[in-house]
């Protein structure tokens, strides 16, 4: 079946040579071309030709590489028409112009010399971008479904939908920002959900959750015999998501051997697994996300510099949950009913009493915290009204310490009952341990949460249990 053309496209560039390749490119595969060599008729075309789609060049005069020019008939373009759908072309490209361009209004850049498919890619996504933009309901409905996931009304979580929005249909690298508990999970899915690689794989790891001896097996995989444990082969995380959105989470945990081959995949667009000589294309969109400051990383030597520069082309940094005002409330709202359906109960409303109460806690666990308070008031209290005490926040006794944490036993079971009779300590651990990993679907974050540990003080169990 013949492909169906979609798209009228305007060529800008002052290279003939330039725009009679992107014309023999892009014509079997769109339906209307127009290529001007003076971008002073940019404005004329526009009310002319109606494209979908602009292809700017950011230079024009003789040795020019700033891209000010570029970034001038920008804002005009944007002036013109607000929902113009505009894709920069250009030889000289970095992260400070990448974001600039994109804050302009551009949605992302092409250099020269670009790649076919590539090319291909990027100019039928923005072509999706600009039907929907011109009114589409069905890609409303996705948005309004993905943000739905994330709620809140406050100012900086809006700011936080627009710049995903915006963001999502270009394939530039993201890193979230933001403390635990604050859904930087929830946003990398967003971004994924709302991208023209919607329908293709969403590979997320957690290098907070797995040892650093496993970090470069994980992201890269392995051949038989790579090492003494490598019985078959195994595809590593940034193969699976080829094509797709490969997601790391916790990414200041990465060492630097990791950092280093991370940083030739994203350059080279190439991977290899440990103990082969082969490489294979890829072709990925990253997504990372951290509770840690990377840029004192960089200045302590434990982060490199030009990896932090390649993931952060566009950052996103999420509130912690008591800056968000009554989103404390809709939040608390939202986990009641969830946790009511889940246990079968009638959902209850929360009396002035806890609604101060929420609103007075620090939240240091953020979004998690609130989470799992709501559950366990829904858990414990069978009252259609859920007043302040009904709602547990704090532990009945301190904390333990990390030390404690890793060293005591799993739900607080002691190793003899008040009758005298002794449990097995470990055995009951490496059960408990065990039940959570199933429960969890073997998400050791998850599973952390169930037992009510750190993933490093489950990490240390099943090392030393051999679960």
């Amino acid at each position: 079946m013949e492909e169906q053309k979609k798209g009228k496209i305007l060529l800008v560039d002052d290279n003939e040579d330039v725009l009679l390749s992107l014309n023999l490119l892009l014509k079997p595969h769109v339906e209307a071309i127009r290529a001007i060599t003076k971008p002073e008729r940019i404005i004329e075309f526009m009310d002319s030709f109606a494209p979908d789609v602009i292809l700017l060049d950011m230079n024009f005069r003789r040795d020019a590489i700033s891209g000010e020019e570029g970034y001038e008939w920008l804002a005009a373009i944007m002036k013109h028409n607000p929902r113009s759908v505009v894709l920069f072309i250009t030889a000289y490209v970095d992260t400070e112009k990448a974001v600039r361009a994109i804050k302009a209004g551009a949605i992302d850049f092409i250099p020269k010399p670009w790649d076919k498919q590539k090319m291909l890619d990027t100019v039928h996504s923005a072509i999706a971008l600009s039907y929907s933009r011109q009114g589409k309901e069905a890609v409303q409905s996705v948005q309004d479904e993905t943000f739905s996931r994330m709620i809140g009304e406050c100012p900086a979580i809006l700011d936080v939908k627009r710049q995903i929005a915006r963001v999502a249909v270009t394939d530039a690298n993201v890193l979230i920002t933001g403390e635990n508990g604050t859904g930087k999970d929830v946003a990398a899915h967003a971004l994924h959900e709302l991208s023209a690689r919607s329908g293709k794989q969403f590979v997320c790891i957690d290098l907070g959750c797995i040892p650093e001896m496993l970090f470069e097996s994980e992201l890269f995989g392995y051949e038989r015999g790579a090492f003494t444990d490598a019985k078959t082969s195994k595809e590593g995380r940034v193969e699976a998501a080829d094509g797709g959105t490969l997601f790391l989470d916790e990414i200041g945990n990465l060492s630097a051997q990791t950092q280093q081959k991370l940083l030739t995949v994203i350059e080279k667009r190439v991977v290899s697994r440990i103990g082969s000589n082969k490489s294979k294309n890829v072709d990925v969109r990253l997504i990372c996300a951290t509770n840690a400051d990377l840029y004192a990383k960089v200045r302590e030597g434990e982060f490199r510099q030009d990896l932090l520069y390649r993931i952060n082309t566009i950052e996103l940094h999420l509130p912690p949950l008591r800056a968000r005002g009554m989103d404390v409330i809709l939040l608390a709202e939202h986990f009641i009913r969830i946790m009511a359906s889940k246990y079968g109960k009638t959902v209850p409303t929360l009396a002035e009493s806890a609604k101060q109460k929420l609103m007075q806690h620090p939240w240091p666990g953020n979004i998690r915290e609130l989470q799992h308070s709501m559950e366990r008031a829904i858990v414990l209290s069978g009252k259609a009204i859920l007043e302040a005490d009904d709602i547990p926040l704090e532990a009945k006794s301190p904390s333990p310490t990390p030390q404690q944490e890793g060293e005591g036993s799993l739900f607080g079971v002691s190793s003899q009952d008040e009758g005298g009779i002794t449990f097995n300590l470990e055995e009951l651990e490496r059960k408990a341990i065990a039940r959570a990993i199933t429960a969890s679907n073997g998400n050791l974050t998850r599973a952390a949460e169930l037992l009510g540990i750190t993933r490093f003080a489950l990490y240390r169990k099943i090392e030393k249990l051999g679960v």
